[in-house]
């Protein structure tokens, strides 16, 4: 396992950051802009909105879905192969849409492709930044995650204007393009790792530890000796014995028939060939087993901690209550009688830009150590939870604005999220534990839309599916909460303690 370097809370981490926030820009800009993309698609292909809106819905939650999946190709290859890789399956993703002959095609191309590449970077990104920094670590997922939002406004309106001058084809075509950019990012992400390992990666075999290897060294040298697995000592020098007895007789039949000696030696050639590919095989197979088999024992081991256990609680109800509401915000004005010239702006503009402002502040806050940041995301599911509950009261558009801003910037916790998830698991379980945890808020983004669509259909108004939004996210808070107040103490005992202030080393010397 690659043994990594005290955290450098700066210097390369700054360009980390930097080239960070460009890939999460560049790869969720179309995506979360989706909506442009959406009324072009229901006029070209004429199919239903439901089926149309798979699109984005697919974009949006495969690559949380796969996370257990992307956060093991971190952990196995690094975040710069990982990023570089990425950015080739988004771009690649976007052109081959251009050429969709029907909704079908899009599905692959741009909601399981693009999807995918969009779940693998973001891993990517929040891994490697979270290895650069520890004391200021909010502070940087915070201004990486705002990528994202940033990414939202200006494909919004490149998109736009890109379909007007080049048609839908030429624009995912030049946004296709600008995701190759990505790739320059990811060569700029330099592991962090100790000097004591020269090479920046290891392969899967070589990454697996020794206690996981079949056989000891003694057995290894023994085997390389006989050069047939299987074989002990005893059996060599039986067949030692045998040779040395029988061995005119075979030299005497040799001399008489040259061509039966040649093609003996070619058999054994070609057995003893067969019987080294066995050995690797079996090898190669019985470590990859226990790899698995340790996988599966640690994310076991992830689940008896309570907070994390809550955790994965939390963020599947969040997703669920939490996602819709910025999908139905414009609905809702309309079905509250908002007159279209008293919106100023857009509510879903004021969520995103309130969810950019939350990230970075939110980000910040996490860095004061006399914050605790686990009660601080507690703080905004509860906060969130109470907001989404108050918005059948709304029935004007200045409230809905106000309801809209803080929604959006409670939203910005999921800067805080990575942050959570190290102090509950450590730095080198980071990559495994949020994979999982991305996973179920990939199952809840799915499941949130219908759900609400399901209440709307039944009861023909918002209110009993912004209750149900509301309770979800409340409850994932109270939970949470309920398992940190007992565990917290003990989660931070397994951190490292800071080294004591040269004015009690005095006193203590002194004395």
């Amino acid at each position: 396992m690659m043994e990594f370097k005290k955290s450098p809370d700066g210097g390369w981490g700054w360009v980390i950051v930097l080239v960070s926030f460009f890939t999460q820009f560049l790869c969720y800009g179309s995506p979360l802009a989706v909506g442009v993309l959406y009324i072009e698609w229901l006029d070209i292909f004429g199919e239903g909105k439901g089926k149309t809106a798979w699109v984005g819905s697919l974009a949006s939650g495969v690559g949380l879905l796969a996370s257990p999946v992307c956060s093991l190709c971190v952990s196995s290859f690094g975040a710069r192969p990982v990023t570089i890789f990425s950015g080739f399956m988004v771009a690649g993703g976007l052109m081959l849409s251009s050429f969709a002959p029907n909704i079908y095609f899009l599905f692959f191309s741009y909601g399981i492709v693009v999807g995918l590449g969009c779940g693998l970077l973001y891993t990517a990104t929040v891994t490697i930044t979270c290895q650069y920094f520890d004391s200021h670590r909010g502070l940087a997922l915070g201004l990486i995650s705002t990528g994202s939002s940033v990414g939202l406004f200006i494909y919004a309106a490149l998109q736009r204007l890109l379909i007007e001058f080049y048609g839908l084809d030429g624009c995912l075509l030049i946004v296709g393009a600008l995701a190759l950019n990505i790739l320059a990012c990811g060569s700029l992400m330099r592991p962090l790792q100790s000097s004591d390992c020269p090479l920046p990666e290891k392969t899967a075999l070589e990454s697996v530890p020794d206690q996981y290897s079949i056989y000891s060294e003694k057995e290894k040298d023994l085997e390389e000796n006989t050069n047939i697995p299987g074989r002990s000592y005893g059996a060599e020098e039986t067949c030692k014995s045998a040779l040395a007895s029988g061995g005119q007789k075979q030299e005497s039949l040799l001399h008489k028939n040259p061509t039966t000696g040649a093609h003996t030696k070619e058999a054994e050639t070609y057995k003893k060939k067969v019987a080294e590919q066995t050995y690797f095989c079996k090898q190669l197979a019985k470590r990859k087993w226990q790899l698995y088999k340790n996988y599966c024992g640690e994310t076991v081991a992830l689940f008896k901690n309570k907070v994390f256990s809550a955790l994965f609680i939390a963020i599947f109800l969040f997703d669920i209550g939490g996602f819709p509401p910025s999908l139905l915000m414009e609905d809702v004005a309309r079905s509250s009688n908002v007159k279209e010239e008293e919106l100023i702006m857009p509510l879903i503009s004021i969520i995103g830009i309130m969810t950019a402002v939350g990230k970075l502040l939110l980000g910040i806050l996490a860095d004061f150590k006399w914050i605790n940041t686990l009660y601080l995301y507690v703080a905004t599911l509860i906060s969130m939870g109470l907001a989404l509950c108050a918005i059948p009261f709304a029935k004007s558009y200045v409230t809905l604005a106000i309801l809209s801003g803080i929604l959006g910037f409670l939203t910005g916790n999921w800067s805080i999220f990575p942050y959570v998830t190290t102090k509950t698991v450590g730095i080198e379980k980071l990559a495994h534990a949020y994979g999982i945890l991305m996973f179920f808020a990939g199952l809840g983004n799915s499941l949130g839309p219908p759900i609400v669509g399901w209440f709307y259909d039944w009861t023909q108004t918002y209110d009993t599916a912004f209750y149900f939004s509301g309770f979800c996210v409340l409850l994932g808070g109270c939970v949470l909460l309920l398992a940190a107040l007992p565990s917290w103490d003990t989660c931070n005992k397994l951190l490292p303690k800071p080294a004591p202030t040269a004015f009690l080393y005095k006193v203590t010397s002194n004395v």
